[in-house]
């Protein structure tokens, strides 16, 4: 997965202002570190989503997104 996916999946479920704020401040239960700092680590964007959501109990059905 590309960042620009792993950013569409996060605007789509949190929204762009609110999925940001996650991004940069929620500490990953497993990782230990925020999602930006993972990515930066080298982590691939699909696991760092795959944790969010983990962390933030999202459906199954709607971790791909939702359909164009």
């Amino acid at each position: 997965m590309r960042r620009t996916e792993f950013d569409r999946l996060i605007a789509g479920e949190f929204g762009a202002t609110y999925g940001g704020w996650i991004v940069e401040s929620h500490v990953l239960s497993r990782l230990g570190k925020t999602a930006e700092e993972a990515i930066e680590a080298g982590e691939e964007p699909r696991n760092v989503w795959w944790e969010l959501c983990r962390d933030f109990d999202i459906p199954e059905e709607l971790m791909l997104g939702e359909d164009d």
